[in-house]
């Protein structure tokens, strides 16, 4: 009974009617595009599986590039291994943070203050302080931006490097000739493989990595990015899926060398990346991303191929992406030039915006003081992401958000 369940489950989920075009079985991907010993083939499920152990790799490799690499580079730049002021021991407010709550409200903190004969904004500095104990230190958040600008500029120029010999690269329609009887050579599943596996080490990581208020949502955004990159190497839309892959990769290394920078205390290289970053990202994903990505998927696919199920759900896939480029550019455009009159210009100098915090790293100020001026120059970005998809999520909610 259960393996009759079984094989109507997989019958329906592998129904070549929903993946394939029109007179296409999985029998017919199944041999070799190529004379015997060729070593060409077709993408098969079967091949996302090794993404596993490669993540896991991946994983490992980032563990020893973070201590004896990232680490003697950010100690190099000055930057202390040291966290925020502790709070000084108290037992009874302890128990308050560690029980009810870690955030006491106004009745709260009027009760605390009359218990301990301690004013009001003294517990107040007494809880932040608390929080900020449990924060990560500058140089664990050099350390994973690190990682993540040399995968992200190293991914980017491979995918650049294959690319540019591709011939779909100078002719999207190329995509689509012969589809889905299309060869993957071994460079082509390298770059694919690889990508998939990064995403699978950030879903193993974000449990170990700093906790970031957006844990869900990132956590959500990297199923999106594993599904939609399995998705198109299971049908065998590849070719386009490279394309769309390197468009995104674009972006994403600027803004952690943007980060990076924040973190040396390199406001004006700080300030130069995050601008830089604003401008690819925009072009990229208003520009390119529609005009050469969507046209091909949308049009010149319609034109060779034909629609299908599968091919709507891809698309559809895509356009919803276009949408959130859209938000995203207008959240970018909305907090450059906020940070752009909060800077002024004069004297024939632009004078640095202040890109100082890391909000989705949520550390606090440790006096009403630090309150003040952390309001009056609050970050215009957190991290990325790349990504990245793939589905970056770079914005949330008002504020840069994004794979850190």
């Amino acid at each position: 009974m259960a393996a009759a369940a079984a094989a109507a489950l997989r019958a329906w989920f592998w129904n070549e009617r929903f993946w394939l075009p029109h007179n296409v079985t999985w029998a017919d991907l199944a041999g070799e595009p190529g004379p015997p010993g060729s070593g060409l083939q077709y993408p098969r499920a079967a091949h996302v599986l090794s993404a596993f152990p490669l993540a896991l790799g991946i994983f490992a490799v980032r563990l020893l590039f973070e201590r004896f690499i990232a680490k003697p580079c950010a100690i190099n730049l000055g930057i202390q291994d040291s966290g925020p002021h502790r709070a000084q021991p108290n037992a009874i407010l302890e128990k308050v943070f560690t029980s009810i709550t870690k955030s006491p409200d106004g009745k709260r903190l009027e009760g605390l203050s009359k218990q301990l004969d301690w004013d009001v904004r003294k517990i107040q500095r007494w809880f932040r302080q608390r929080r900020n104990q449990d924060k990560p230190t500058t140089l664990t958040k050099f350390c994973e931006s690190m990682w993540r600008f040399t995968f992200y500029f190293s991914i980017f120029f491979y995918g650049i490097r294959f690319l540019w010999t591709a011939p779909w690269f100078w002719d999207t329609r190329q995509c689509w000739y012969n589809y889905p009887f299309q060869p993957l050579t071994s460079r082509l599943y390298y770059y694919y493989i690889l990508e998939l596996a990064f995403y699978w080490s950030l879903m193993f990581s974000q449990f170990t990595d700093i906790k970031r208020k957006d844990f869900l949502i990132m956590f959500v955004h990297h199923l999106a990015t594993i599904g939609l990159i399995t998705f198109s190497y299971m049908n065998n839309m590849v070719r386009v899926g490279t394309l769309v892959l390197c468009l995104h990769d674009a972006s994403d290394f600027l803004l952690e060398a943007a980060k990076l920078a924040n973190y040396a205390k390199y406001q004006r290289l700080c300030d130069a990346f995050f601008m830089l970053f604003g401008v690819v990202f925009i072009v990229t994903r208003l520009g390119i991303y529609p005009f050469w990505i969507l046209n091909t998927t949308l049009f010149e696919s319609w034109e060779l191929i034909g629609p299908y199920p599968s091919w709507w759900l891809f698309n559809g896939l895509l356009v919803t992406l276009q949408v959130l480029h859209v938000i995203w550019s207008y959240l970018i455009i909305r907090t450059a030039y906020k940070a752009l009159v909060r800077g002024k210009i004069g004297a024939g100098q632009f004078h640095p915006v202040h890109v100082s915090k890391d909000d989705r790293s949520d550390v606090e100020s440790s006096s009403e003081e630090e309150d003040v001026t952390s309001n009056s120059t609050k970050g215009i970005f957190s991290t990325s992401s790349n990504g990245s998809n793939r589905l970056n999520g770079h914005v949330a909610a008002g504020q840069w958000t994004g794979e850190e």
